[in-house]
């Protein structure tokens, strides 16, 4: 038996070969994982670290897959994917929620209402798990993760075993974060402001209703493609002025609600979308001399 048919078989539970991995990202799209590997908690997550050191599989970390284009010919390697042991949301203190890195954003947001705690709306409108959120420094309207982070607890893929860093050990930027790729979030903790229930809903209510105005939903999206140039300067108004946002490749366009969002319009291929970008890029670098920066990740092969 090789080492990998004896790590399948030692986490048959949560391990699976040949896996198609279009269900795992919001375009839809994306070839299959050589293997998928679905933690069920902490210790079977370490478990499978330390029997991997033998095999030396190449790990990749994927989210919720809102921000996640995935290659055609899909990825080598193992992909881990932290399973539903990982989504809990709980009240720590009566201003502190403590998370799994697996729980979606929007349902932490419902939740620091339900506990009568503020600050957190926003997160309503950020797709995504909050462990993507945090090594993205996810943000919008005014507020990122920086400023509700109070700590994170993470597992070192060399050192098979957890830690907890502290906000100020972190160095945050627009929409990044200075933590290595060899780390696994595992939970955050979330610092909220004690208000009332109806203010908080009245505050999220407004935010939500500001997302469908300006954004695309019920379609085959990954969000923002590309990163705003500056606080006054966004990439969807570059992508006008530069004459991008009747750009088409394949199955693959441009919003017309939104030009930084790029959609599948049904049919498209991971390489369609990725020829749309760098068509979009080229044209913005030629017309204006600007070089857009991802704000997707393109994974895979």
């Amino acid at each position: 038996m090789t080492l990998n048919q004896n790590l399948l078989k030692r986490f048959s539970n949560s391990m699976y070969n040949n896996i198609n991995l279009s269900n795992y990202s919001w375009f839809n799209l994306g070839g299959p994982a050589e293997y998928l590997f679905k933690p069920k908690n902490k210790d079977q997550l370490i478990d499978f670290l330390k029997l991997n050191k033998k095999n030396k599989l190449k790990i990749t970390i994927i989210g919720a897959g809102s921000n996640t284009l995935i290659r055609d010919k899909g990825i080598k390697g193992v992909v881990i994917k932290l399973g539903s042991g990982f989504s809990q949301i709980e009240l720590e203190e009566e201003d502190t929620i403590k998370a799994g890195a697996g729980a979606l954003d929007r349902k932490i947001a419902n939740f620091a209402k339900e506990n009568a705690l503020g600050n957190l709306e926003f997160l309503s409108c950020i797709p995504g798990s909050i462990g993507g959120a945090v090594i993205m420094n996810s943000g919008c309207y005014g507020n990122d993760i920086s400023k509700i982070l109070e700590s994170i607890k993470v597992i070192d893929i060399n050192k098979c075993e957890e830690k907890e860093i502290k906000n100020n050990e972190i160095k945050f930027f627009y929409r990044g974060t200075n933590l290595p790729k060899e780390f696994i979030i595992t939970s955050v903790k979330l610092k909220g402001k004690q208000n009332t229930k109806e203010i908080i809903e009245k505050k999220q209510k407004k935010l939500i209703e500001k997302k469908k105005f300006s954004q695309p939903s019920q379609i085959k999206t990954c969000g923002s493609t590309f990163k705003n140039l500056s606080e006054e300067k966004k990439a969807w108004q570059v992508i006008k002025e530069t004459g991008c946002d009747n750009f088409k490749v394949g199955d693959a366009e441009i919003s017309k609600k939104h030009s930084n969002f790029f959609v599948n319009k049904g049919n498209a291929k991971s390489a369609d979308i990725e020829k749309l970008i760098n068509k979009v890029k080229k044209r913005v670098n030629e017309k204006i001399g600007v070089n857009l920066e991802l704000e997707i990740k393109i994974i895979g092969e």
